[in-house]
């Protein structure tokens, strides 16, 4: 009698992926059936590899610096053509491979399951002690992030596709009524909080109804939006008024990228006059290298550079008491956002750069209060948008 091989340790991992109460493809939203479509593609040739007794492999594009380049005509940074081969049958990359596959295989179950989860819920959902072995699936997040990514890129799908999403930071408030998860809301009537942008607002979560807005203002940190939410500058200039706490996280950036291409909203963008600042307008313009791949769907080259200007200490009257002196880490960063291609050649911002490293110093949006409390909302700001005074 023939004895039954043994299982792999891969397939006694993979036989431990959560099964899904399998929804028919036919009721699942068209966006939800294509990434299924694509998860059981990858999952076919896998199979059609083994059937043919053949090393299977996934062809994974490189997420490296040397595989990003700057798309002049279209404005944004892009992914090349590299690629790199993980292998079952190589010691040095089985595990990763089984890590892609079960990735894969948490995030069909999801979608087969209508439910989403976070990153941190993914790791948890995959984490388990491969049958028969002391090995872990996982040993911590790091193992498990770097396969998320790996899968959108593979796919050409975002995470918040695959139903994973990141927490929630960035607000809005302003004249759109939007349905969100079926939800009718009307973000002029959100109170002091305002909307909290969702990680996941793709067009089957999150829909626009109506809107009467005319530009977005993006503003850097919550405590800024929070003075122009309490001045009501959004009613008085008929705007929306958003904020990413910060680096704005990708439902932010996803959110200004749909409300610019769907209704066709210029974006002005009030970040601090700091290499930082540079940076957050950058990513939101260009999009950012650790992302290259999704540049497509998140990067807006239109957006513009509203303030804070490095001549505005001297422009608004601002004391020395304002001043934050740049360290040896801000002027490097600086120099190497003055060296990208998409600011290289621009001379404007090579002259904004310039100036504040000959400041020597560094704003934030906030000094602009030591004038007055709202001096930004009803001096800075306005004076700006109809001056036409911003960057490209």
């Amino acid at each position: 009698m023939a004895t039954k091989p043994k299982r792999s340790s891969v397939q006694k991992s993979l036989s431990r992926a959560p099964r899904a109460r399998s929804a028919p493809p036919s009721k699942l939203p068209p966006i939800d059936a294509k990434t299924l479509g694509l998860i059981t593609k990858l999952a076919d040739e896998v199979v059609k590899a083994a059937e043919k007794r053949r090393d299977p492999h996934l062809d994974i594009p490189a997420r490296s610096l040397s595989n990003v380049r700057w798309n002049k005509a279209r404005k944004f940074i892009e992914m090349g053509s590299q690629m790199n081969r993980r292998h079952l049958f190589n010691l040095s990359q089985a595990k990763s491979y089984m890590q892609t596959l079960l990735v894969a295989t948490g995030c069909k179950t999801l979608i087969e399951q209508q439910k989403t989860t976070s990153i941190r819920g993914l790791y948890y959902l995959l984490k388990h002690t491969i049958d028969g072995t002391r090995e872990e699936t996982f040993d911590s997040q790091d193992d498990c992030d770097p396969m998320i990514e790996d899968l959108e890129v593979t796919l050409e799908s975002l995470r918040e596709e695959l139903h994973v999403y990141a927490s929630n930071r960035g607000g809005m408030v302003g004249p759109i009524v939007l349905e969100d998860s079926g939800d009718e809301i009307d973000c002029a009537r959100m109170g002091s909080g305002g909307y909290s942008i969702p990680s996941i607002v793709e067009a089957d979560v999150v829909k626009f109804k109506s809107c009467d807005a005319k530009f977005i203002l993006h503003v850097e940190k919550d405590t800024v939006w929070r003075r122009f939410n309490e001045d009501k500058f959004w009613r008085k200039y008929s705007c929306l008024l958003t904020h990413g706490g910060g680096q704005p996280s990708r439902g932010v950036r996803r959110m200004l990228y749909r409300l610019h291409n769907e209704l066709k909203l210029p974006i002005y963008c009030l970040l601090d006059n700091d290499p930082w600042g540079y940076y957050i307008y950058s990513v939101l313009k260009q999009g950012s290298i650790n992302l290259a791949y999704e540049s497509k769907r998140m990067a807006i080259p239109e957006a513009r550079f509203l303030g804070l200007r490095s001549r505005d200490f001297d422009r608004c009257k601002l004391t020395p008491s304002v001043q934050i002196a740049l360290a040896d880490t801000d002027i490097k960063r600086a120099k190497q956002i003055a060296a990208y291609p998409w600011f290289s050649g621009k001379k404007q911002w090579q002259k904004e750069i310039e100036t504040m490293l000959t400041n020597g110093f560094k704003l934030e949006v906030e000094a602009l209060i030591s004038k007055d409390i709202s001096y930004v909302t009803e001096v800075y700001v306005p004076e700006r948008l109809e001056e036409k005074q911003w960057l490209d």
